[in-house]
């Protein structure tokens, strides 16, 4: 226990690091979390640095020993489990992830969030004002992001206004969250329309099944936005069963009200840039992991949660 109480805290908001790991195995050793390769003839391990970790996904071919989800825990490291190249997830508590059990979490943001939720129009108000929040993050992103300049991404083409031109202004007319969904799908059926231009992938059409480059990156893209909102949630306290968009049908529908924040900003270009460019599901990853980190997506995720939750009943 002494190791454990010895590990450098970095708190979750600054965290790097994502892992999807396959075929290998993940045990604890002299103290630190590591994954075990193995070739014909040599085994390599490799470390994990846990203190600067989110979220590990288990994908196929995988384990990992009780002692390893101890040290994962006391780092507050979620764990899911999934397919292969991170999708889907297949098991886990909190509807999707595997949680540290820890009880010494806040309890003011779930309490504030709370304090709106079961209020219908105060619920509504939050979810518009998440929606602002994406489009404002988005253009943001594209605005000073240098490498999507390089690829034709630039905010005031004719194609991207048309796409964002009055969105702020349909998104308050909204009366229902359910006319707020149809508002948020043609946003971003109009993104995919412009991507689609930007790299010549003409005869893409959004299906989660298929298993052409484009629809594989956003599938594998979102799942990584979905680790970092359950990572934001877990910290703050706040269950996923409170969400404000996407709850009527599943549990653990905030993760996703979450991860939208980033989505369209960070993950829907790279993943046509990426299929354009015919990278490897690793290659994809590393780019989108470090467009979280450049662009502070973390950051960004507790700022909104906890704003939300400690003004939800005046914004």
């Amino acid at each position: 226990m002494d190791q454990l109480s010895n590990l450098k805290s970095i708190l979750h908001s600054k965290r790097a690091n994502i892992y999807y790991l396959e075929m290998c195995r993940v045990m604890q050793k002299d103290g630190r979390v590591l994954y075990l390769t193995e070739a014909k003839e040599e085994r390599f391990y490799w470390n994990i640095p846990i203190a600067n970790t989110t979220v590990i996904l288990l994908g196929t071919g995988t384990s990992i020993t009780q002692a390893a989800v101890r040290m994962l825990a006391s780092a507050g490291v979620l764990i899911g489990f999934s397919g292969g190249g991170g999708t889907p997830l297949l098991a886990g508590s909190e509807i999707e992830w595997l949680t540290p059990q820890s009880e010494y979490r806040p309890t003011e943001y779930v309490q504030g969030w709370l304090s709106f939720w079961f209020d219908e129009g105060k619920r509504l108000r939050i979810a518009k004002h998440f929606q602002i929040l994406r489009i404002n993050y988005l253009q943001s992103v594209w605005c000073k992001d240098k490498d999507l300049k390089n690829e034709r991404f630039f905010v005031d083409d004719e194609d991207i206004i048309r796409a964002l031109s009055g969105y702020s202004e349909k998104v308050e007319r909204a009366n229902t969250v359910t006319e707020l969904l149809l508002i948020e799908a043609q946003l971003t059926k109009s993104l995919y329309k412009i991507a689609v231009n930007r790299t010549q992938q003409e005869n893409f059409v959004r299906n989660f099944d298929n298993t052409d480059s484009a629809n594989l990156f956003l599938n594998h893209g979102n799942y990584l936005a979905y680790g970092l909102a359950a990572s934001t949630l877990w910290v703050l306290g706040i269950p996923h069963g409170f969400a404000v968009m996407h709850g009527k049908t599943r549990r653990g529908a905030l993760v996703f009200d979450v991860a939208d924040l980033v989505k369209d900003a960070l993950i829907l270009p790279w993943a046509f840039i990426c299929a354009k460019e015919k990278t490897t599901e690793q290659e994809f990853r590393q780019q989108i992991l470090q467009k979280f980190t450049d662009h502070k997506a973390l950051d960004f995720m507790f700022d909104s949660i906890k704003q939300a939750s400690l003004r939800g009943g005046t914004i």
